[in-house]
């Protein structure tokens, strides 16, 4: 009966990755005192999304996705919701967060700020938009969003991208799981949903901190990776490029799928300035840093 135990422990010890929790450890200083954290509001359904019930998960539909997580900064004033944005950089999708008044037209809302295009900051750092203004949100049922798009125009890369976009931006809603457009996705026919775009997201996303928020210690990191080892490693830079704290955590997943991360980042600064919150892979091959995300952000020394 000792046998097969035996043999249990043994396997446990030649995987430590598959009988551990996922860990996490800081190397940066100690907090010295923590303001507290704030959630941006939750978008509010638009006025077709609230006449329609949720639809039950699918088999291959991914879940109705959470909230943006909370980081450190200033909390969205009353008044107002925050919606979550997919736009494009290097030719994969990169989501950044926008506050905005309140509106019962959510879906609409958002595609207007898509077909925008991102902000003088946003756009510093890479940051596109392929969706012009037209796209119109003709309805939801059934958990289905249709979409009437401009003309199609570009290459059928650039035309499914553009897809991309509309499809992780409108199904951050609770009563969105799908997206039908019109004229129909290439090559579907009928509506898609995140895991048809899966591809088109980078090793690591970051959806927070968001591009140019302020923050105070401790810092809380968030988004998906898709990484070796699943190890996700941070660090924070000064506004004058030195490394003032550094983390590291793991993805609930990794090496070939892609899993949430989430780790908090201590440190502290004397005076309010500009800063880079970097997420990044460390290469298996000579350990220098790879597949890197900069995020800029404002420091807020701590109590302020």
């Amino acid at each position: 009966m000792r046998r097969p135990l035996a043999s249990l422990l043994l396997i446990c010890a030649l995987l430590p990755a598959g009988c551990a929790p996922p860990r996490s450890g800081s190397l940066g200083t100690a907090p010295t005192g923590a303001p507290p954290s704030s959630a941006p509001a939750t978008p509010t359904p638009t006025a077709d999304e609230a006449t329609s019930p949720p639809a039950p998960a699918t088999s291959g539909a991914p879940p109705a996705p959470p909230a943006p997580p909370p980081v450190g900064g200033d909390p969205a004033p009353a008044g107002t919701i925050t919606v979550e944005l997919w736009f494009v950089r290097d030719g994969r999708l990169a989501p950044t967060r926008r506050t905005r008044p309140s509106t019962p037209a959510t879906s609409r809302l958002a595609l207007a700020e898509l077909a925008a295009g991102p902000t003088g900051a946003e756009a510093a750092i890479g940051l596109s938009t392929l969706l012009s203004a037209g796209a119109d949100p003709v309805g939801v049922a059934g958990g289905v969003a249709t979409v009437r798009l401009p003309s199609a125009t570009g290459d059928p890369a650039t035309r499914r991208l553009r897809q991309a976009q509309v499809v992780w931006t409108l199904t951050q809603f609770p009563t969105v799981r799908r997206v039908r457009f019109d004229p129909p996705a290439e090559p579907a026919d009928g509506p898609v949903d995140r895991t048809d775009y899966a591809d088109l997201l980078p090793p690591i996303v970051v959806t927070g901190p968001t591009i140019g928020q302020r923050i105070g210690s401790p810092l809380t990191v968030a988004g998906t990776a898709d990484v070796f080892e699943a190890t996700v490693s941070v660090r924070l830079l000064d506004a004058d490029g030195r490394e003032i704290a550094t983390t590291f955590t793991t993805a609930t997943c990794g090496t070939g799928c892609r899993g949430d991360y989430r780790v908090a980042l201590a440190w502290r600064v004397a005076r309010e300035q500009r800063g880079t919150v970097e997420v990044y892979e460390v290469s298996a091959q000579d350990g220098s840093r790879v597949n890197a995300v900069r995020v800029p952000v404002t420091l807020v020394p701590t109590g302020r």
